[in-house]
């Protein structure tokens, strides 16, 4: 019998540091998730190493300067020294999961430093309006580019701002409700037509919307520039945003609810209100967070289609009214201190009011699938005391079933 030649073995890659310790079964278990004190110093090792060798390059070696190259630089760098500290105890499929770990939590703490920036920036230069308390109860009637910042405020334009985003709301939420569930319960050819038009809208600019609200709503049917059409404008801006989000969370309900709906005998849309609505409602609210924050900062549209005052207006129906973004615009576009100042305690004024927006939309659709309220928890139970009185007294009003004759053992029936 001959014997097959045994294939030469393959040369492997060795790397430094000390041996690993082999597993019972032939390979070391990797652990991908844990956190180690020797991953704590790799990242602060790397990321002093890193800092030292821009610093090298641009401070000696390299006709190199400005604070983007250093940064962008330093970040390169760190990111090729963890990877190799990482590899003198780790192998392959860790090394690659450390350094992606590394880039995401880094995109993370940009982003959270970006905003805080912004946020910190707009407060810093808009204190000087925010601690007077004129500037929350007045408009801007009797107060004029050269006066102190004791004399006006934001009010106009704060409560402009809540009425042309209510209206828009209730405009835009049931419509992007029920357009999404459409899409999602019928599908067919006019629903993969309604999403295509839907995808396309989200990238509308917002100039379109608010020229296409004044040529139709403005110029052909004769309305005023009102605070009722720039909240048009507006819905034009949120309604494809709303469906698009609410549609991708439909789609996320297990097909299995449905199917146990119907299984016990329910029709469609009532297994659409009352099984796909309530297990998706959290992300509900998140979608009508998105269309809000797409339409409470729009300049243009509102500019076109409510004109700009300095007055208190409360009808959204006749005379011009402005928002917070616009009394923004308007504000820092005047040379005058005060003025400028004005404009950035307006910006903070709208970020606080999109913040009680946010916590508002949480506390209402916050709660995940199947969690009662108080109030629907104290329905249930006197619910539950109802049928429970109803069935007792069905059970006493009922004759007594009549109880079996006894046979004799041994008697033929």
């Amino acid at each position: 019998m001959t014997l097959a030649p045994e294939a030469p073995e393959r040369p492997r890659t060795t790397l430094p540091g000390p041996a690993r310790a082999a597993a019972p079964g032939g390979e070391r278990r990797r652990a991908l998730t844990a956190l180690r004190g020797t991953d704590v110093y790799a990242v602060l090792g790397a990321a002093a190493c890193a800092l030292s060798l821009t610093w090298l390059l641009f401070g000696r070696l390299l006709p190199f300067n400005g604070a983007v190259g250093f940064v962008i630089t330093a970040y390169g760098l760190f990111l090729l020294v963890y990877a190799l500290l990482v590899s003198f105890d780790e192998d392959g499929p860790a090394v690659v999961d450390r350094i992606a770990a590394a880039v995401v939590r880094s995109m993370g703490v940009l982003m959270v430093a970006i905003l805080t920036i912004v946020v910190v920036y707009a407060l810093v230069e808009g204190r000087q309006a925010l601690v007077h308390l004129n500037f929350f109860t007045e408009d801007m009637q009797l107060a004029g580019p050269l006066e102190p910042l004791a004399v006006g405020g934001a009010l106009h334009a704060a409560l402009g701002t809540l009425i042309m985003i209510v209206i828009a709301l209730a405009i835009t939420v049931p419509t992007g409700v029920v357009c999404a569930v459409f899409l999602n319960e019928v599908p067919g050819p006019f629903a993969r037509f309604v999403r295509t038009i839907v995808e396309a809208m989200t990238a509308l600019p917002s100039i379109v919307a608010g020229l296409f609200i004044y040529a139709t709503a403005i110029l052909g049917l004769g309305m005023d520039q009102s605070g009722l059409a720039a909240s048009l404008a507006l819905s034009v801006m949120m309604l494809p945003i709303i469906i698009r989000a609410a549609d991708v969370v439909i789609r996320l309900v297990p097909g299995t609810l449905r199917e146990a709906a119907y299984a016990m005998g329910t029709s469609r849309w009532r297994t659409v209100w009352h099984v796909v609505l309530p297990t998706c409602r959290s992300g509900l609210t998140t979608s009508v967070i998105l269309g809000t924050a797409r339409g409470i900062g729009e300049t243009s549209p509102v500019l076109l289609t409510a004109g700009f005052t300095s007055e208190l207006n409360l009808d959204p129906l006749h005379g011009p009214m402005v928002s917070l973004p616009l009394a923004t615009f308007e504000f820092v576009k005047s040379p005058e201190p005060t003025m400028v100042a004005r404009g950035f305690g307006t910006a903070s004024l709208l970020m606080l009011l999109v913040l009680l927006l946010f916590v508002v939309a949480r506390i209402v659709g916050g709660r995940g699938p199947g969690q009662l309220t108080r109030r629907q928890e104290h329905r249930r139970v006197l619910a539950s005391r109802r049928d429970a009185r109803r069935f007792a007294e069905r059970t006493a009003l009922s004759p007594p079933s009549p109880s079996p004759i006894p046979t004799e053992p041994g008697s033929s029936s």
